[in-house]
C-alpha cells in the first residue's frame, strides 16, 4: 500500500511523456490548415514591418528584405526556382508616403506584394500600416505594430501573415529611424534603381524555402505585428491606389474561387490553378483543390487535392525561357 502513491506518480509521468508526440501532430495539423496555398504564404508582412523599424533608410530597407537570411521575404513569384527580388518605391504626396514593395517578374511586368503606408498625425506622431496586395494575399490584409503580447492565434484566413488583434491600438511609429528619415527637410523621394535583369552585385537568389520552415522563421513577430480589419491610414492609401502595379500573369495564374456550403457557412472550398513553363517550353498545369470543414466542437478538418497536367511545348534547344540575368 505504502508504494501505491510512487506507482501513480510513475504513471501519470508515463502518460505525459507519451502524449508529447501526440501534441506536436496537432500543431503540425493546425500548421498544415494555416497554409492556403497561395503566394502570401510566402510573404510575412508582420516580419517585414519589423524590418522596416530596423532599418536606417528606405535602401537599406531593401537590402534587409532581400538577404539570404531574411525572414519576410520567401517569394518566387514567376516560378524559377529562384527567389526574386523585392524593390521599394516610394510614392510621396505631401506628408503621405505609400512605400511599395514590388517584384519584377518579367521584362514588361511587375507585381505590386505589399505597399506601407504611413501619415503623419502631428509634430510627432505619426500612423502606419502595411497592405499585402489582393494579387499575391488572395484579398487585401492589412497588418500594423502593437503593442499587445499574447494574441498569436490565428483567425479567418490562414497563411503566416494573418493573426488579428483589436482594431482600435495604435502605435505612434515617429520615433522608427527610417520613419524620421522620409520626414527629413531634406529627403530625396527614394525609388530602386534595380529592376529586371539588373540588380546590385550582392544579392544571389537562393532556393525557396518550404513553407514550414519559413513560418517558424516568421512567426516570433506575430507577437508585435497584428492583422487588422481596419484601413485607418486613408490618405495615403489614396495616393497609391492610381498607381497600384499588377502582373497579369500573376493573376492569371492563381486563380481562386472559394464557395461556402451550409447555412453557416461551415465549409470552404478553394481551388487555385496554376500553369508555369517548364524548361524545354512544356505548359505544366497544376490544380490544387483545399477543403475546410469546421467541426461541430470549433475544430478543423483540412484536406488537399493536387493534379498535374503537361501540355507539349516547343521543345528542343529553344524551348527553354532565360534565366534572369545579374550583374
Amino acid at each position: 500500500m505504502k508504494t501505491q502513491p510512487k506507482l501513480w506518480l510513475l504513471i501519470a509521468l508515463a502518460a505525459a511523456f507519451f502524449s508529447l508526440p501526440l501534441q506536436a501532430q496537432d500543431t503540425d495539423a493546425d500548421m498544415d490548415a494555416d497554409s492556403t496555398g497561395l503566394d502570401g504564404d510566402n510573404f510575412s508582412l508582420e516580419a517585414a514591418l519589423d524590418m522596416f523599424k530596423q532599418s536606417s533608410s528606405l535602401e537599406d530597407f531593401e537590402k534587409r528584405l532581400n538577404e539570404p537570411d531574411n525572414t519576410a521575404n520567401n517569394l518566387d513569384l514567376n516560378k524559377d526556382g529562384e527567389t526574386d527580388y523585392v524593390r521599394v518605391v516610394d510614392q510621396m504626396d505631401g506628408d503621405v508616403h505609400a512605400i511599395v514593395l514590388q517584384v519584377p517578374v518579367s521584362a514588361s511586368e511587375a507585381q505590386d506584394v505589399a505597399v506601407i503606408e504611413i501619415e503623419k498625425t502631428g509634430d510627432e506622431s505619426a500612423v502606419l500600416q502595411i497592405v499585402g496586395d489582393e494579387d499575391v494575399f488572395g484579398e487585401q490584409v492589412i497588418a500594423e505594430p502593437s503593442e499587445e503580447d499574447g494574441m498569436d492565434k490565428p483567425k479567418g484566413r490562414g497563411g503566416p501573415a494573418v493573426r488579428f488583434a483589436p482594431d482600435g491600438i495604435v502605435v505612434n511609429v515617429w520615433l522608427w529611424s527610417p520613419v524620421r528619415f522620409i520626414y527629413r527637410p531634406a529627403y530625396v523621394v527614394y525609388v530602386s534603381p534595380w529592376r529586371w535583369g539588373y540588380y546590385p552585385t550582392w544579392w544571389h537568389p537562393f532556393r525557396p524555402r518550404p513553407w514550414r520552415a519559413f513560418y517558424y522563421r516568421a512567426r516570433p513577430f506575430h507577437t508585435h505585428y497584428h492583422v487588422v480589419t481596419t484601413h485607418r491610414v486613408v490618405r495615403a492609401h489614396r495616393v497609391y491606389a492610381p498607381h497600384r502595379s499588377h502582373s497579369t500573369v500573376v493573376r492569371t495564374r492563381t486563380t481562386t474561387h472559394v464557395k461556402t456550403v451550409g447555412p453557416r457557412g461551415k465549409a470552404s472550398r478553394t481551388k487555385t490553378t496554376t500553369t508555369v513553363q517548364g524548361p524545354r517550353g512544356n505548359k505544366v498545369k497544376r490544380e490544387k483543390t483545399s477543403t475546410t470543414v469546421n467541426g461541430p466542437k470549433g475544430g478543423k478538418v483540412h484536406r488537399e487535392k493536387t493534379s498535374t497536367k503537361v501540355k507539349g511545348g516547343g521543345g528542343g534547344k529553344g524551348g527553354g525561357g532565360g534565366r534572369r540575368g545579374r550583374n
